[in-house]
């Protein structure tokens, strides 16, 4: 394959001055069942990021509670010293008590100690996205916002993002901090942030939609993807992102993976270009 390819899902500019490939790469799947723990190929998951960095990705998602804390080791130890083009964005606000299990929490004082831990597992002096991983009913929202944005006074943190928001709650949120990215649940399949989504194309936020490769009955051997797919001799994944990628100038598609295989695989959607007809026949699909 060759390299660079994910540059032909072109660039966004994260908060004015901070460009990123579209294409990125979410390091979730790295971590072990329920994602908890380490991986269960330790080697292979440091071959996956430095090869995404071959690829021409240089955009990763990560946060405290992959592992937890595991995801941001693996980076460290395979990316540092960082390229200067390579964008790392991580996040809290999610704490673990298990595999598959979740609790925000969003006090400002942890909020301030996951900043703090996070730079060092990561060897960084200033995180360039930092994310509210959840929004805590417990704690007011300008509380956990302005704390973020207390360490982006301080230089800690570059640009601040949001995930799982309504647009009510971006808009608040603004109210105490500039929010450059959300990060929704969005796929071909599922565009409960359709709203949201539209509102990010309209004001130039960032969209970096989780779970991006979530097709479901549209990539059965007779549905809409996998005739789309056979046509462009790519595979429903691939198409997948592809629409991702022209569904909206701001999206940042950030498919994750525990193989370099299917590493390869995802990032070649990059240079997949579908046409109007294509692209309006699967939007209408789901």
């Amino acid at each position: 394959m060759t390299d660079k390819i994910a540059a032909a899902s072109g660039t966004f500019t994260l908060g004015g001055d901070l460009p990123v490939v579209r294409l990125g790469y979410g390091t979730m799947q790295l971590t072990g069942d329920g994602v908890w723990g380490p991986p269960r190929d330790h080697d292979e998951a440091i071959r996956v990021l430095r090869r995404a960095v071959d690829l021409g990705i240089t955009f990763f998602d990560t946060a405290d509670s992959y592992g937890p804390y595991v995801a941001e080791d693996l980076l460290r130890e395979a990316l540092h010293p960082y390229a200067d083009e390579v964008v790392i964005a991580t996040k809290a606000g999610l704490t673990r008590q298990g595999p598959g299990r979740w609790t925000p929490l969003g006090q400002p004082a942890y909020l301030r100690q996951e900043v703090e831990m996070s730079l060092r597992r990561l060897g960084l002096e200033r995180i360039d996205l930092f994310q509210l991983h959840r929004i805590d009913p417990a704690y007011p929202l300008a509380d956990q916002v302005g704390e973020l944005k207390a360490l982006q006074d301080e230089g800690k943190i570059r640009h601040i993002g949001l995930s799982e928001v309504s647009v009510e709650q971006l808009q608040a949120a603004q109210q105490t901090a500039g929010i450059v990215s959300v990060q929704n649940l969005y796929n071909l399949a599922d565009r409960s942030a359709e709203a949201l989504l539209d509102h990010c194309t309209e004001h130039g936020i960032g969209f970096i939609p989780w779970f991006p490769l979530a097709t479901g009955e549209l990539s059965r051997e007779d549905g809409p993807l996998a005739a789309a797919a056979e046509e462009h001799d790519a595979t429903p994944s691939q198409l997948a992102l592809a629409w991702l990628l022209q569904r909206s100038p701001v999206m940042l598609p950030i498919p994750g993976t525990s193989s370099v295989e299917h590493l390869e695989s995802n990032t070649a959607a990059a240079a997949i270009d579908l046409n109007a007809d294509e692209l309006a026949a699967l939007t209408a699909a789901a």
